[in-house]
């Protein structure tokens, strides 16, 4: 009988793939395994789906996609016939059982199992039920050079389907589990919650792989780790960067003991929140192919954070800022841009509008005689910024970056073809306070990877004045919604909640005003259809996660 070896070295690869770029991943998984067979490893651990990067959503309804990420998986498992390491590798595969969300293992140049996906998600911003069969019943342990390795593949573990300890009845060792899990604030306790629940279930170490990097809405945020047998954290790999760690398992008796791997510091809750607000920026913009982004640097907080995190994402000589004023533009906003430009090095531009401005108004003059001037004639300043935020974007080349967030997105304070121009918007899914929270933590500190210059970015007097949108004499924002800190309470109840006006009114509130934020919040509904993406950083955001009809007369009366 072949002695069962007493040593297991695994590299987790949390890296960074896109979707549908099949060649890329694959190079990008054959780089990594070169890394971790230098480190010694004897098996490389990816994420979820990884040769066609993930979610990839409908791509996977095109036979020509399934065939070139069958080839990818097929070519790199003829790479390990070099005697290096095995790899586990996620994958779409189509099958006689239909298309699945499937990893394939490899060694010694040939695939030796594959396994598919048998719980498939279907709730927030998932739907994998629309494009993916489930597997057609729990396959048993992979036999890998002596150890007995179950593979259950990311929400396999969040259920309570019994996967796992079917698993370790079936006799495997330790469980190896490639994810593709989305951030949100707080995730990786979630993550580390459902895994220890697993492992008093099964009694087996769970090592969680977890992919990195910006997909449209939805960031992934690595943070790679591992529960041993004994319910503790066995190793935790860091959070926001590319990876390939190798882990050093030990047998001891009838279980496998991590004796070496990374344990690094997780961001507090505002570097992490930032830090996914740039990366989601970063790797919208540069898998898209775009070489610079601008956008319209008014002198409030909503545009400095977003300038911060453009040059911290894409450096200073990718960001033109452009400020547009007209009569209300306050000498405040015209210094505080300015001063937020220089502190950010980045390219600052001073485009009037009156000129414009004056001209739709003159346009109109005859059609508009005898109303009374207002909204419809403050929007037309906000348009004027919009159109020629996009003359910019088509003369250059740059994308625009747009700059609401979701205080504002919730009750409709945006308007359509004007400020909500744009192609990606970085803090679509902050409130107002956590905005000004994320930009108070950019001044003390500079995030790692970041472009940008340490120091002040974002000017104090932008973070301390009244915010105004400045589209009529002495505005400012508290003229018709309620204090920012009121609002955005009363925003989390109703959205990321779903609280009824009555439990809202207990926590304190005026039940007039919350009855008018809930009206302003389902009547925006079609302007947020019409928004661009953004990075997704509370449970519920705007978009994948909550989808409310756009006609819609409930209103919650108790």
């Amino acid at each position: 009988m072949t002695k069962k070896p007493d040593i297991l070295r695994i590299a987790v690869a949390q890296l960074n793939p896109t979707v549908g770029d099949v060649a890329g991943n694959l190079a990008k998984a054959r780089e990594a395994r070169a890394d971790a067979a230098r480190q010694g490893a004897d098996l490389v651990l990816y994420t979820e789906l990884f040769l066609a990067g993930y979610p990839p959503e409908d791509l996977v309804l095109k036979p020509a996609f399934l065939k070139a990420c069958e080839k990818a998986a097929q070519d790199f498992a003829a790479d390990t016939a070099d005697g290096g390491p095995g790899v586990i590798i996620g994958t779409p595969l189509k099958r006689k059982s239909g298309t699945h969300n499937s990893i394939v293992f490899a060694d010694g140049g040939k695939i030796i199992a594959e396994r598919y996906k048998l719980d498939l998600p279907n709730y927030g911003e998932f739907d994998e039920k629309r494009v993916f069969q489930a597997g057609p019943e729990i396959q048993g342990p992979v036999n890998f050079r002596g150890v007995r390795i179950g593979v259950p593949i990311c929400e396999d573990i969040w259920g309570d389907v019994g996967i796992c300890e079917t698993l370790a009845e079936s006799g495997a060792e330790i469980l190896l589990v490639p994810n593709g899990s989305p951030y949100y604030r707080a995730k990786i306790d979630v993550r580390h919650q459902v895994v220890i629940r697993q492992v008093i279930e099964c009694g087996l170490p769970i090592i969680y792989a977890n992919q990195l990097g910006g997909q449209d809405e939805l960031i992934f945020d690595g943070a790679s780790f591992a529960i041993g047998a004994d319910k503790t954290l066995a190793f935790q790999m860091s959070q926001f960067e590319d990876a390939v760690d190798v882990t050093t398992w030990n047998r001891q008796g009838d279980h496998w003991i991590c004796s070496q791997g990374p344990m690094s510091k997780i961001p507090g809750r505002e570097e992490a929140d930032y830090r996914a607000c740039m990366l989601g920026l970063r790797d919208y913009v540069n898998k898209n192919g775009f070489k610079n982004v601008v956008l319209g640097l008014s002198g409030g907080i909503d545009s400095a954070i977003c300038a911060a995190l453009a040059v911290d994402a894409l450096g200073e000589e990718r960001l033109r800022a452009v400020m547009m004023p007209y009569r209300y533009t306050s000498k405040d906003s015209l210094k505080d841009a300015e001063d937020c430009a220089r502190a950010l090095g980045c390219r600052y531009d001073i485009v009037p509008i009156f000129e414009p401005v004056e001209g739709f108004l003159h346009a109109l003059t005859q059609m508009f005689e005898g109303t009374k001037e207002g909204i419809t004639e403050e929007n037309l300043q906000s348009r004027a910024r919009g159109t020629i935020l996009m003359a910019i974007s088509n003369k250059f080349g740059s994308m625009v970056v747009t700059t609401g967030n979701k205080s504002e997105m919730s009750v409709g304070y945006a308007t359509l073809y004007g400020d909500m121009n744009g192609g990606f918007n970085p803090i679509k899914d902050l409130y107002k306070m956590q905005v000004y929270a994320l930009s108070r933590w950019r001044n003390s500190h500079v995030p790692p990877g970041a472009l940008g210059p340490s120091g002040e970015v974002i000017p104090k007097n932008i973070i301390d004045k009244a915010p105004s949108a400045e589209l009529r004499e002495n505005q400012t924002d508290q003229d018709s919604l309620p204090p920012y800190p009121v609002l955005d309470d009363i925003l989390e109840c109703l959205v990321e909640n779903e609280m009824g006006v009555d439990d809202i009114v207990a926590r304190g509130h005026d039940r007039a005003t919350v009855t008018r934020i809930e009206h302003l919040l389902y009547i925006a509904e079609y302007k947020r259809r019409q928004a661009a993406p953004g990075v997704k950083i509370t449970r519920k955001n705007f978009g994948r996660d909550r989808r409310y009809p756009i006609t819609n007369r409930f209103r919650d009366r108790g």
